[in-house]
This record gives C-alpha cells, sequence and structure tokens, in this order.
C-alpha cells in the first residue's frame, strides 16, 4: 500500500519508518525541507516539500494511489483541512488526523475523521488507525497467548448491544475509545458511529473475531438482529 504521511517531526518520522519497515511506500510532506533528516539515510520513500493540504504537494505525493493518509504536523486547523482534502476529494479510505485540543475531537470524529489528542498520541496509535490489522497489540500476557486487540467493525453493528458483538465473536470487549475517551461497556451500551473496539482475546483467534465483526450482524444470525429488535 502507498501511505503519505503530512508532518515529519517526531510522530511523522516514527510512522514514516515503521511503515516502510512493514513494506509499505510512504511519502512524506512537510513545509521545512530541513524537517526531512529526522527520517534518516535509510529511508528510501518520497520527501515532498509544500502544505500539506494543497492539492497539487498530494498529487505529487502520490496521494491519488494512497490507500491512507496521516496529518501529523503541529497544526490542529492543518491537519484536520489535509485529512478532508484526503477523504474527500480523493477518496483516500484510511485518513486520520492529529489533534492538540481534544475539545475539539467530537467536532472533527463526526466529520467521520479519526483522532486522538496529542497527550496521548504515539506512533503505534497512528498505525492503528491507518493499517488495524499492521500494529503491535494493544498488549499481551507474557507468554502472548492471550493479547488486547482493537478490532475494525462493520457500520451495520452501528445501533447493535455491544452485548451482540461478543456474542458474535465470542470474545470480550474490554473497552471502547468514544470520542478520544475510554469507556467501559455497560449492559445498556450500544455500538456508536466512530466507536473504536478494544476486544481482549486468545491471539489464535485473532482472525475469527474480525471476521465476524467484519460481517456485521445479519450475516452472525439471528442472534443479534433479535436482541436489536428485543430493545
Amino acid at each position: 500500500m502507498h501511505i503519505v504521511i503530512m508532518g515529519c517531526g517526531r510522530v511523522g518520522s516514527a510512522l514514516a519508518r515503521a511503515l516502510e519497515k512493514q513494506g509499505h511506500s510512504v511519502a512524506v510532506v512537510d513545509q521545512d525541507p530541513t524537517a526531512f533528516r529526522r527520517l534518516g539515510s535509510g529511508f528510501n520513500g518520497r520527501r515532498v516539500t509544500g502544505v500539506g493540504f494543497d492539492q497539487d504537494t498530494l498529487r505529487e505525493a502520490g496521494i491519488e494511489e494512497a490507500g491512507a493518509f496521516a496529518a501529523v504536523s503541529s497544526g490542529d486547523n492543518s491537519n484536520i483541512i489535509a485529512a478532508r482534502v484526503a477523504r474527500e476529494n480523493f477518496g483516500v479510505e484510511h485518513v486520520a488526523a492529529r489533534i492538540y485540543d481534544p475539545r475539539r475531537a467530537e467536532v472533527y470524529q463526526r466529520l467521520g475523521i479519526p483522532t486522538v489528542a496529542t497527550v496521548r498520541w504515539t506512533a503505534d496509535q497512528m498505525l492503528r488507525r491507518l493499517l488495524p490489522a499492521g500494529a503491535e497489540p494493544l498488549w499481551q500476557d507474557p507468554s502472548g497467548t492471550v493479547q488486547l486487540a482493537e478490532v475494525a467493525f462493520h457500520p451495520s453493528w452501528v445501533g447493535h448491544p455491544l452485548a451482540d458483538l461478543e456474542q458474535a465473536a465470542g470474545a470480550r470487549i474490554a473497552f471502547v475509545t468514544r470520542l478520544g475517551e475510554g469507556v467501559l461497556p455497560t449492559a445498556q451500551m450500544v455500538v456508536q458511529e466512530g466507536d473504536l473496539v478494544q476486544v481482549m482475546l486468545r491471539r489464535a483467534d485473532l482472525a475469527a473475531v474480525e471476521a465476524a465483526f467484519s460481517k456485521g450482524p445479519e450475516s452472525n444470525g439471528s442472534a443479534a438482529n433479535g436482541s436489536k429488535e428485543a430493545n
């Protein structure tokens, strides 16, 4: 996959190196050409000097072939504008933006742009937004048998109880990240658009859980449908 990153600071450079190490092609955009020094001599991706939300600059970075875009510059407004341009003008599927003001998280989430406040931001968290299956587990026991993983769900799960997700996948939901904050699940809690679901599971079951989440309730039998109708 080709991935474009706007911003070559600490997070952007670390993200670029991590993605390239995983075998992806990467282009990094920054207004300051000296910022590319953070990438190191071993980085083989593109270095594009320019404004990250300028469409010509993005085209030079290969946005038209990109499967993911990360906006991690030092400006909230620049990041969200660039993220929206990538998604709305170029149709990039996986888009994420770094923000400094957590009070803006709800607004950005409603625009369909996954965000996390910078006080909790790491390059690995960005990897989870761009490549949900490409990052290390959030946590795992010393043997590696049990792990905490963020699992993407089909949009048709929105409005269904979290308990239906658990039943369909045979796994335990540990917590949900909603509008940038961690929330412990309750019996009444339903899936909302923009939720990030963290699941505690056996490593051997990860593929099966991902498959159950991605199919949606209709493909997981009548139990999930019945639970929603009962509510």
